[in-house]
């Protein structure tokens, strides 16, 4: 479970226009290299895990897969988001600097 001050970040980020979410608008804008961070919910499928790892990996972008769908849309406002790209600099180094749940991949 993602802790409670990243979840703040990434509402804060939200709100400063600076996230990305769902699937197709990630992957658009880290073609653009826009993406600093990526996060994807544990319960999201096998097949959105690896194609966000390779794609992660290709474009040396961090990646997180932590959390929950529910948790994660909630913080953002929305319904149903897997996935979510930070496209801030500074959001990005924060939330890696407070995430010690798990591995970043990247």
């Amino acid at each position: 479970m993602i802790n409670n001050k990243i979840l703040g970040l990434i509402g804060l980020a939200m709100k400063a226009g600076k996230i990305s979410f769902g699937s197709d608008s990630v992957e658009e804008d880290i073609m653009k290299r826009k993406v600093k961070l990526v996060i994807i919910a544990n319960d999201s499928s096998e097949r959105t895990k690896n194609k966000f790892i390779n794609i992660t990996k290709n474009y040396n972008i961090p990646l997180i897969i932590d959390g929950n769908i529910n948790e994660i849309s909630k913080t953002i406002g929305k319904v149903n988001k897997a996935i979510i790209g930070i496209k801030d600099t500074n959001f990005a180094d924060s939330i890696q600097k407070k995430y010690n749940g798990g591995d970043i991949i990247g």
